[in-house]
């Protein structure tokens, strides 16, 4: 009824009672079913299943079932049209929290070799699998992300860009050069652009989120590489229905002056 056609849809926070750890189970063919015909009934598409779990903690009995509960979410993916399951790149730990290590060449190797069955089994039932790079998780650069890229060598690895994620109060003055160098290095493979704003808030270690058209951000380069795209979905984060309408009509603004 906003006028949206697309959806990002996160099963864990939209079903009541829904628990991810048993994600396996809970994703039925009937629930696909159901899902599947509350898409159609509302003109919506699923861009974008989210299963965003630790690829890379070092209990590997937790390990295993985080693959299990991907692969189910890549079968249940098909199921309900969905373009593609997403997640972020995690960290070496238990507790899923930024550290030192993070950042390290272990780490980056750690989770290519985590990631690379995921991606194996998306190609095996012809699914697409994205990866959305975070500042403090372990693919926190561009460059990183591109190596991840490159290692894994599949048609069925994505990215899910959203700029923010990547910007810090120490860097977000070279915002432009850091999308820039993000877009030069993914192209093609950006299939999902997370829309989102951001201030800076003194003493805080991060940028704040909010809703487009209420910060700092300029969209100038990621929606000209959008219209350059056609068909590449936008899903606005940070956003309730009193304002979403709004954050989407500001991103429509300024494609059109574009």
């Amino acid at each position: 009824a906003q006028g949206f056609t697309c959806v990002h849809l996160a099963l864990g926070k939209l079903i009541p009672g829904f628990k991810m750890s048993d994600a396996p189970a809970l994703l039925t063919d009937e629930l696909a079913a159901q899902v599947r015909a509350e898409l159609d009934k509302n003109g919506q598409t699923c861009v974008l299943l989210g299963c965003y779990l630790n690829l890379c903690s070092p209990d590997m009995e937790d390990h295993q079932k985080t693959v299990e509960i991907y692969k189910a979410h890549l079968r249940f993916a098909k199921k309900i049209g969905a373009l593609l399951v997403g997640t972020e790149t995690g960290a070496p730990n238990t507790t899923y929290s930024t550290c030192p290590e993070c950042f390290t060449e272990e780490a980056l190797q750690l989770f290519i070799e985590r990631v690379t069955p995921v991606v194996r089994y998306a190609e095996e039932i012809g699914q697409l699998f994205a990866i959305e790079p975070v500042i403090r998780h372990i693919v926190s650069t561009p460059e990183r992300c591109e190596r991840v890229l490159k290692a894994v060598n599949s048609p069925n690895l994505r990215i899910i860009l959203d700029a923010v994620n990547l910007l810090t109060p120490e860097n977000h003055l070279r915002r432009d050069e850091i999308i820039s160098d993000a877009l030069h290095r993914f192209g093609d493979r950006i299939r999902i652009l997370h829309m989102k704003d951001y201030t800076v808030v003194d003493s805080q270690s991060d940028v704040k989120a909010s809703a487009c058209g209420t910060g700092l951000m300029d969209y100038t380069r990621l929606l000209t590489f959008a219209k350059a795209h056609p068909g590449l979905p936008m899903t606005l984060e940070n956003t309730i229905p009193a304002n979403a309408v709004a954050a989407r009509e500001h991103l429509e603004q300024l494609a059109l002056r574009l």
